[in-house]
């Protein structure tokens, strides 16, 4: 089913063009869509009920079956069909989710990507998410100064499909190439799911635990596992530095098990994506000369905060992420959006 026959079946057709078009603020429906399940985004769920209570709207997080990108596109359709009339996507594919998110540009419903950024030319009228590459070049950076600037390191990512990965891949090298000294010796992918993190990265630890020096994950399940591995082993000698904010990570720091963790943002990314809308759909336009930063995949991109922390900061971590969200939310609209007096 294509999103112009779930609109069909809804009656929405059937209504004046104008429906579609600029409405009143208050009226939105956000739908905040993953590419599958996943604790990262757990997060949206609570952006969505906060910003639902502060700006007036209605903002549901919605999570598809499985990380396919039809299952993704079938909820959206789904979802134009109930009502929803503003979406803030993770994409599925990084090209392929634009096909979809101009179907619903074709029916005035506006759409960013959050997290995950579609290739240009895109319709997303923006990219809000973690500036992926340089979180995992200064994650990378933290593990070297951390061994001393020499050593042996392993590096645990993502699902092949989410378009952050190979930029994090890429990103690890790079500072690993910087470094005299310093060798990327495994790069274990496809992994952000418990049984295949839990199968390569034991197996890893087995195999090559005694000469690696070093470990970065750039993807949540891949953090918690090895994180968890580590402290089985009772071994402080390897240095990890993770990523976000999981409590097994968070305590690994505190134990002394985990160097430190980079911090995303995905609270900031769900709530600044709903009140965007909104404004959107009250009659705002994106501005071109907005201080857009350009990425591999995007010339509209919104850096929504990174942080790292380590044993002298994790008890404080939220803090920072609550800073950076109030400064974006705070200078947004006069940056981002030309409104109606």
């Amino acid at each position: 089913m294509t999103i112009a026959m779930g609109l069909c079946r809804a009656g929405i057709l059937a209504l004046p063009l104008a429906f579609a078009g600029v409405a009143h603020a208050g009226d939105t429906r956000a739908a905040l869509v993953p590419g599958g399940p996943h604790p990262y985004f757990a997060a949206w769920a609570d952006a969505a009920a906060a910003a639902s209570k502060d700006f007036g709207v209605e903002a549901e997080y919605k999570v598809p079956p499985a990380w396919e990108m039809s299952q993704q596109n079938e909820m959206i359709e789904s979802l134009v069909a109930q009502g929803f009339n503003a979406f803030l996507v993770f994409p599925g594919d990084a090209s392929g989710t634009n096909a979809t998110l101009g179907e619903l540009a074709d029916f005035d419903i506006p759409s960013a990507a959050l997290a995950g950024c579609t290739k240009a030319p895109t319709p997303a009228l923006f990219c809000l998410g973690t500036d992926v590459y340089n979180s995992a070049y200064l994650g990378t950076k933290e593990l070297i100064k951390a061994l001393g600037g020499k050593g042996k390191i392993a590096h645990f990512t993502g699902f092949l499909v989410d378009p952050n990965t190979q930029l994090r891949i890429d990103a690890v090298q790079k500072a690993a190439d910087e470094a005299d000294g310093v060798e990327v010796i495994q790069v274990i992918a496809d992994i952000d799911a418990p049984e295949p993190a839990d199968q390569k990265i034991n197996a890893f630890l087995a195999a090559q635990g005694a000469s690696v020096d070093g470990i970065v994950t750039t993807a949540w399940v891949p953090a918690v596992v090895a994180a968890t591995s580590l402290r089985n082993l009772g071994d402080k000698r390897i240095k990890m530095v993770g990523i976000d904010h999981d409590e097994v990570v968070l305590q690994a720091i505190k134990d002394g098990f985990v160097h430190g963790t980079m911090l995303q943002n995905p609270y900031g990314q769900g709530y600044i994506g709903v009140y965007a809308m909104d404004l959107v759909r009250s009659g705002c336009t994106m501005k071109d000369d907005a201080p857009w930063q350009t990425t591999a995949q995007t010339d509209r991109f919104i850096d929504s905060g990174t942080a790292f922390v380590d044993a002298s900061t994790v008890a404080s971590y939220q803090d920072e992420m609550v800073r950076v969200t109030d400064g974006i939310m705070k200078t947004f609209k006069d940056a981002y959006l030309n409104c109606p007096n």
